[in-house]
């Protein structure tokens, strides 16, 4: 898996869990400390995250770290 495969499905994840909980970006970009871009560049894998952002969605998620890499 590339390193642009993964950070695709990454966004695709973090959509899925985002949108269950019926969150917008926006919601999420307040919730953890990002702007909507932001979010928006991570969920269309155009940006390459750092872990530490991950685990900042994460938390605002409401879900384990790890969860953002069951694919």
């Amino acid at each position: 898996m590339t390193k642009d495969q993964l950070s695709k499905k990454i966004g695709k994840k973090i959509i899925e869990i985002r949108s269950k909980k019926g969150l917008s970006q926006s919601d999420l970009a307040r919730a953890c400390g990002k702007d909507r871009q932001a979010i928006e560049k991570i969920e269309n894998g155009k940006v390459n995250s750092t872990s530490y952002s991950l685990y900042q969605i994460s938390k605002a998620l409401e879900v384990p770290l790890y969860e953002l890499f069951i694919f």
